[in-house]
């Protein structure tokens, strides 16, 4: 099955378009994974972030088609670090969840090649290293940084989300300057759609997805229509202030399409004043649970 039809699939099974975002923060880990690293040590800090992502894993798995590991808190612990994002993206596998790196790897010729080759495989005999589903990509660099990374997609059945709208305020400073009458997003945009074109599964999907930002709620409806093979990752949904209403959009008719992404509101949910989290934190992973039954409940609206 190709990266599309499995995610698709996933997302019909649970019936949940919801993505966990795994980005542990050593400051805001549950009392108990933070009592657990002294001092500086970066690698008991790893073992918390294993051990908070892998407790993350095993509550949702039931809930969600998919969670999102974000790389940058991995490296920011070094070696130890990248062997704990190793650890993750493994226990995820092996839970059923589809695996999106966001890494917004890019480069050209055999460098896109290695960044590709390392992240994006997840099932034998073509597992790569990391074993991830998927990776985000910058498509900065243009048309050659982004075709290294579809034709491992090709060979190993796996999958990119192309930043194209991206949630964040200054995303606009180049996304949104216009060349010969087009902006950069809908230039993006249509590259996207022209890598899928040759590559469509049963249900009209590529490999090729789009980041697409819930907090621009006009593009988001517009970027569904001009990339119609695409699975769209939305970000910006809960804590950056897309609502239920922006993020349905992304959705085709089916309820399938896409994957909206929360993080801090999940995963950190123990901080939330509406769960009952006892004074220990010690059923931090409840609150991780009713939080995501809740966006689950409010995407379905």
């Amino acid at each position: 099955m190709t990266f599309a039809t499995r995610l698709n699939a996933a997302i019909l099974r649970t019936g949940s378009v919801t993505c966990v975002g795994l980005d542990p923060r050593l400051a805001q880990l549950p009392k108990p994974l933070r009592d657990l690293v002294t001092g500086d040590r970066m690698d008991l800090a790893a073992a918390a972030y294993t051990q908070f992502c892998c407790e993350i894993i095993d509550v949702v798995a039931d809930l969600v088609p998919c969670v999102k590991p974000q790389a940058a808190f991995f490296e920011q612990l070094g070696p130890a670090g990248m062997v704990s994002l190793g650890e993750v993206i493994s226990h995820a596998n092996r839970a059923g969840l589809i695996v999106i790196t966001d890494g917004k790897r890019n480069d050209i010729g055999s460098t896109a090649t290695a960044y590709a080759d390392a992240y994006l495989g997840s099932s034998e005999p073509n597992r790569s290293p990391w074993g991830s589903d998927s990776l985000t990509v910058s498509p900065y660099l243009g048309r050659d940084s982004l075709e290294p990374f579809v034709e491992v997609c090709d060979r190993r059945a796996a999958g990119i989300f192309v930043l194209v709208k991206t949630s964040n305020p200054g995303g606009g400073y180049l996304q949104d300057l216009s060349v010969d009458g087009k902006t950069i997003y809908q230039s993006v945009a249509e590259l996207v759609t022209e890598l899928n074109q040759s590559r469509l599964d049963a249900d009209g999907y590529g490999p090729v997805g789009a980041v697409v930002g819930a907090t621009y709620p006009e593009q988001l409806v517009e970027l569904r229509k001009a990339m119609p093979h695409s699975i769209l990752l939305v970000p910006g949904f809960g804590a950056q202030g897309g609502s239920a209403d922006d993020v349905r959009a992304a959705l085709d008719a089916n309820g399938t399409g896409a994957v909206v992404n929360s993080s801090r509101h999940i995963i950190f949910a123990h901080q939330r004043a509406e769960f009952s989290v006892a004074a220990d934190e010690s059923n931090w992973q409840d609150a991780v649970r009713a939080a995501t039954v809740q966006m689950n409940e409010q995407l379905k609206g």
